[in-house]
């Protein structure tokens, strides 16, 4: 009896065994010691505790003041006036010139630019936790490796791509740890209460946000991709628990959309086999070109594939508490983070040995305008002659395009009727209406046609003059940049 309470005991030890920065590293990162580590600042290891964004930013902040390679720049607020941050790192005669070195990399002659970018859903949050380990491996590692891939790369790493979203969940999931890790994916500390990290603070899912640019998160990061138009950008997240293994690209060949250049899918299979090394090595169990796509340019593995860059997804089984029991045994919160800093450094290592090759294929120039289209839907709309007139703008939209090296993308929309009084928003907008309150029997030009009236008869309500002859149809679609 004493020796089965012993082995148990033993067991939770192992289990509960903080691991320090320099066990999730590699063996040769010979460790700079005048660079603080995560544990120094936080207080704690990484893994031991989800990391709340504050302290993300506060550690952070320690690196950059401490590393003469990393640069800390504020680049917007989410919505919940959480900062976004974008860490450049690379050796310090890069820094002190990255302005000239962003320029000759956009003008072809420049050095190899890699983003890494971190929990873009805010509850797949071993990605963020692993940027901290990625900065500080790039800051304090005096291997010749190290220095000599910094010598001519920028490294931008975007730790948390949705604040708002990871500081949610490490408040749920650290209120909600035990002492004692529980491994049953039906406790609470496995089952997330709605509606979670997973969106940002208009519950907005922002991996989906990368063309329509709702949302202040997205925005201020498509300010700073095309700044610097990386040759890779890694996309960081987890899965859940019916697709075992850890995931990287390709995808399913059959989802590759056909604006991508084949090029595109070439490299990001020559990338995949540094994947694959690495998670060999480690013994971690991994599946590609299966479950996930290449489609919709508007998440963050895909978008960056039509702007000359490769974009990287990676999917780590999501372990909400500290353990997990699975169907490849007993998965940690640790192992999902040591799998994310893992795909992480042999991005960068495959970036590195590839260089020649991403900078030919971002040199090609692939790029792409998009159109958006807005389309009032009712019985009698669009008509005939919108349907054709449109047709023809956009013939010509995406000649002009082909012309200038340019894809083409359409992206249509409808018209909705958000006070459902019968007039779009489209064309109550058009004509300063408020498109939230029903004012259908306003008549703000004085000319006894209701608002409603002029609509049906598609002419301007602020204009007295416009019942004679119409000037404005309702916009059955509206170009947009």
């Amino acid at each position: 009896m004493l020796r089965l309470l012993a082995l148990l005991l033993s067991l939770v030890a192992c289990t509960t065994h903080a691991r320090t920065a320099a066990e999730y590293l590699p063996a040769d990162a010979n460790l700079d010691n005048t660079i603080p580590t995560p544990a120094s600042v936080l207080g704690w290891e990484v893994g031991d505790w989800h990391v709340g964004h504050d302290a993300l930013v506060h550690y952070l902040y320690r690196l950059a003041d401490a590393s003469p390679r990393v640069s800390l720049r504020e680049i917007g607020r989410s919505n919940e006036q959480r900062p976004l941050l974008q860490l450049l790192i690379s050796s310090p005669a890069n820094l002190d010139r990255s302005e000239e070195l962003r320029q000759a990399h956009l003008d072809g002659a420049g050095p190899l630019v890699v983003w890494l970018g971190y929990s873009v859903h805010g509850n797949e949050a071993s990605g963020s936790n692993a940027s901290l380990l990625v900065a500080y491996y790039l800051a304090a590692s005096r291997s010749e490796t190290v220095e000599r891939m910094l010598d001519d790369t920028i490294v931008l790493i975007d730790p948390s791509l949705n604040p708002d979203g990871l500081d949610r969940f490490a408040s749920w999931a650290n209120q909600n740890a035990g002492r004692v890790p529980v491994r049953n994916p039906v406790t609470r500390q496995h089952v997330e209460n709605w509606p979670g990290g997973r969106t940002n603070h208009y519950w907005f899912d922002l991996n989906r946000d990368w063309l329509p640019l709702v949302q202040p998160e997205s925005r201020a990061r498509i300010v700073e991709y095309h700044r610097w138009l990386p040759h890779v950008l890694t996309d960081h997240h987890e899965q859940g628990g019916r697709n075992p293994g850890f995931f990287f690209q390709p995808g399913v060949p059959s989802r590759q959309n056909p604006l991508t250049p084949p090029e595109n899918f070439e490299l990001t299979r020559a990338l995949a086999a540094y994947h694959a090394e690495a998670m060999d090595a480690a013994g971690v169990p991994y599946f590609t070109e299966d479950a996930y796509d290449d489609f919709y340019y508007g998440k963050g593995s895909t978008y960056p594939d039509i702007n000359g860059s490769v974009g990287i997804l990676f999917e780590q089984r999501n372990i909400r508490g500290q353990e997990l029991a699975t169907s490849n045994g007993v998965e940690t919160f640790r192992d999902a983070i040591a799998n994310q800093l893992r795909v992480s450094l042999s991005t960068l290592r495959g970036a590195w040995e590839l260089r020649d090759r991403l900078k030919e294929y971002h040199a090609l120039g692939a790029r792409f305008a998009k159109w958006r289209g807005v389309i009032s839907i009712s019985d009698d709309l669009p008509t005939g002659y919108a349907v054709e007139a449109n047709a023809h703008a956009l013939a010509r939209y995406a000649a002009l395009c082909v012309e200038g090296g340019l894809v083409p993308i359409v992206e249509p929309e409808g018209d909705p009727d958000s006070d459902a009084d019968g007039m779009t928003d489209g064309w109550e907008q058009l004509y300063g209406l408020d498109p939230l309150v029903d004012d259908t029997d306003s008549d703000p030009d004085g000319d006894g046609l209701t608002n409603s009236a002029e609509f049906g008869l598609t002419t301007d309500p602020t204009d007295s003059d416009s019942d004679v002859t119409p000037v404005a149809a309702p916009p059955s679609v509206s170009p947009a940049s």
